[in-house]
């Protein structure tokens, strides 16, 4: 009985303990998180097994699942974890690489600009720029895989269409492509 009474105090005063601990925790990973652009992965890259036909190179893209596969070849490929299009704004097809940016600037398109007046017309590149530390152009579209200044959207419908990606995980992939690499996007 003695020992029951032990364990439910010790359970009890982690209880108290644990709120106080955890926001202070969150607050320091707040601050270091601000401080690091290449913060902690919400969804960590993998190498995983890969089934598909796919050349090795390829990118191929789950919005449902909302994960990027880079195609390594024999039976593998890296995943990474992504934001895709929100509700009325995903979309599926094969697009080529068309160019590569380093910290892009970013220039909201028109139709973006419409639907929020408060954007900014045109951001340099940097730590505050949606588009993070790297931009992966397709095609001639307006779509692009990019970094994020918001990484806990990674996993989340949210985007306008773009695939976002850890500013560590397109810093990854960026390096890994060339222009002309096949991306498919499927749902």
């Amino acid at each position: 009985m003695i020992m029951l009474r032990a364990i439910v105090l010790i359970v009890t005063s982690l209880a108290f303990c644990a709120p106080a601990f955890a926001y202070s925790n969150a607050l320091s990973r707040g601050v270091a998180d601000f401080l690091n652009i290449f913060s902690e992965q919400p969804v960590p890259r993998q190498t995983v097994p890969w089934s598909g036909k796919q050349a090795p190179g390829t990118v191929v893209v789950s919005t449902s699942q909302r994960r990027l596969y880079y195609i390594l070849g024999r039976g593998q490929a890296i995943r990474y974890g992504v934001g895709v299009g929100r509700q009325g704004f995903s979309w599926s097809g094969t697009k080529i690489v068309s160019r590569k940016r380093e910290w892009p600037d970013w220039r909201p398109p028109a139709a973006m600009l419409k639907r929020r007046p408060d954007l900014p017309r045109h951001m340099e590149g940097g730590m505050e720029n949606p588009l993070g530390a790297r931009a992966i152009y397709l095609g001639s579209s307006l779509y692009r895989i990019h970094g994020s200044n918001e990484p806990d959207t990674i996993g989340a419908a949210v985007s306008s269409g773009c695939i976002r990606m850890t500013n560590r995980d397109v810093t990854d992939l960026y390096d890994r492509v060339r222009t002309g690499t096949k991306v498919i996007v499927q749902r």
